[in-house]
């Protein structure tokens, strides 16, 4: 049974989101370090090409990373929704449908990932000096991508019993392995992007190994049995919810590999400054992304109880955190970017390049707080479709096309690219305003 920490249908609203989010962003923190220290250490001790080929290769595991978590998404929805119903039962065989399908998935991913690795270097017009590097990356990435994806899905698990403090000791411990495994691989034994990649794997290897581990001894609220590793009735309703966050998150993440290709054609300086830019625009982002994560459970627990007016409390709660903590990081960004883009590497033409993407990026840190809690809320009550729906259309009305067209002007600037995200968030902020209106007058004439 839930205890009162992780019973989100009573208490304080303020007081239960910021414990719960906050073990949720510690993770979100130390998961961003993964391909921030492997930026670091190969800038440091590797080569310009090796830094091009970590920045290219790692949007491909940010692209496969994102849409899993948010396909697990489905899985911590469903996991809340029926412990705030009391209907323990249906757990175990949600958990053991979607562990078969999940292995499906990865089997798929190791396949294209692997075999494919170079033609989708080619495909991210990975500047000509980095080609062979990024496909090695990818490659030996996509060898452990099992490990990948089962992190991702056991944190999804434990998040859904509203436990977030479990997933951030898992991955601090690989974040540590992964430092020293950079450390060893590429500044001791110079093997560059490789090592940077294989370190990678095998800390989310160990980090899975643990975290079954204290899965298997712990008290759950529910029992799995062998009958329920099938596809089954609740393999399809996770489906249901999940796919749709899956394919808007697909979708998004390709706008953004896209925008990583538009700038690669930029030329060798432009790719390694927009790929340091990324890896702090990761950070920037980790607030809004433990929002919309930490109020799908807290909202989902909610509405299966009945508590409507408190789940909406809770958005609201959810969207000023968000746009105070997000103002503070806009400053950082907007008037130091270049000391952040100097972390991560020496030379000052690519700390300049960074420093001008982040320049147009830099509002997004604002206006992504009251679009992610908004996702948060329509998660929470499974209106996984609409999420869907706003995500295609802010990444092809509005992302995608201002994005090429800034980059193909004379003198392409990276600040005018950067831009087209924060812009886009502002458009879905628009059409996420109207649809929770309607979507309130209509629970109201149900009443």
């Amino acid at each position: 049974m839930k205890d009162d920490k992780s019973d989100f249908t009573q208490g304080s609203i303020p007081k239960k989101m910021i414990r719960f989010m906050i073990p949720i962003l510690g993770a979100l923190v130390l998961q961003a370090m993964y391909g921030a220290v492997d930026l670091l250490v190969v800038g440091r001790f590797g080569t310009t090409a090796g830094l091009s080929a970590v920045s290219t290769g790692s949007q491909i595991l940010n692209l496969v990373t994102f849409v899993i978590t948010a396909l697990a998404t489905g899985l911590t929805v469903l996991i809340a929704r029926y412990i705030g119903e009391k209907n323990f039962q249906k757990i175990g065989p949600l958990i053991g449908g979607t562990t078969v399908l999940f292995l499906i998935i990865s089997a798929i991913l190791f396949i294209i990932m692997v075999f494919g690795a170079r033609n989708i270097a080619l495909l991210m017009q990975a500047p000509e000096e980095a080609v062979d590097l990024t496909a090695q990356y990818v490659r030996i990435c996509g060898a452990g991508i099992f490990f990948i994806v089962a992190y991702n899905v056991i944190a999804a698990i434990f998040r859904g019993l509203g436990d977030s403090r479990s997933p951030l000791l898992f991955v601090l411990i690989a974040c540590i392995i992964n430092v020293f495994g950079d450390l060893f691989l590429v500044a001791g034994l110079h093997m560059n992007v490789a090592g940077a990649a294989i370190a990678t794997v095998a800390a989310q290897a160990v980090s899975v190994v643990i975290s079954l581990v204290i899965m298997f001894r712990r008290t759950l609220p529910f029992r799995i049995h062998a009958k329920d590793f099938r596809l089954g009735k609740e393999c399809a309703v996770f489906l249901r919810i999940g796919t749709p966050l899956a394919l808007q998150e697909f979708m998004t993440q390709l706008s953004f590999i896209a925008i990583c290709a538009f700038v690669n054609a930029l030329g060798l300086t432009a790719s390694s400054g927009y790929g340091v830019a990324c890896k702090i625009v990761n950070f920037a982002m980790l607030i809004p992304s433990a929002l919309t994560q930490s109020m799908s459970s807290f909202i989902s627990q909610n509405v299966g109880a009945g508590k409507e007016d408190r789940a909406r409390k809770a958005m609201l709660t959810g969207m000023t955190f968000g746009v105070i903590i997000g103002t503070a990081v806009f400053a950082l960004i907007w008037f130091r970017g270049d000391l952040l883009t100097g972390i991560f590497t020496a030379d000052t033409a690519v700390v300049s390049k960074g420093f001008e993407y982040l320049r147009g990026f830099a509002p997004e840190t604002i206006v992504t707080a009251v679009l992610f809690s908004f996702l948060g809320y329509f998660n929470g009550h499974e209106k996984t479709v609409w999420t869907m729906v706003q995500g295609l259309a802010q990444t092809f009305l509005v992302r995608l096309p201002l994005s090429y067209f800034q980059s193909i002007q004379p003198n392409a600037s990276l600040t005018a690219i950067g831009l087209a995200s924060p812009t886009s968030t502002i458009f879905g902020i628009l059409l996420n305003t109207g649809y929770f209106i309607w979507m309130t007058r209509q629970m109201k004439k149900k009443k």
